[in-house]
């Protein structure tokens, strides 16, 4: 299973991401979509979307964190990281700072795609992959942007 992983889109989509995400089975959208309208562009995927609502989102029907299991691995998903270790979780991801992540801390593994859309300096840094197969280490493949 390959899940592509977005963050931080703030109303912007460059082409290169969509391209880069063909082939997934499910996208997961960590907040600051900002207008639902740009969900609308990701939907060529033709895949299952999961969206959770950050900081700057206002639609009421997005989840602010959000709880998956996957091939036995158990997901949460929410926009700004948590302060403390959440529980019941084996990856916690986050978007929010706009600054790729893969760390681990007290056994959770934290992953940040970074941003798809504005910055807060420079370009955009980038979306992730994420591949799963029943009994392996999931793997997390962080792809750099070009352009915005």
């Amino acid at each position: 299973m390959r899940i592509g992983v977005v963050a931080d889109t703030h109303d912007r989509l460059a082409e290169e991401v969509l391209a880069g995400l063909a082939g997934v089975d499910e996208l997961w959208h960590l907040g600051d979509v900002v207008s639902p309208f740009i969900l609308d562009r990701f939907h060529v995927l033709g895949v299952p979307i999961r969206v959770v609502r950050g900081n700057c989102d206002t639609e009421s029907a997005w989840p602010p964190v959000l709880d998956l299991n996957r091939c036995g691995i158990r997901f949460r998903l929410q926009h700004i990281p948590p302060h403390a270790l959440p529980e019941n979780t084996d990856v916690c991801l986050h978007g929010h700072t706009h600054v790729p992540r893969d760390e681990t801390i007290g056994g959770v593994r934290f992953l940040n795609p970074g941003t798809v859309g504005k910055p807060n300096k420079g370009v955009p840094s980038g979306y992730a992959i994420l591949t799963l197969q029943p009994g392996a280490e999931l793997l997390w493949e962080q792809r750099k942007l070009k352009k915005l």
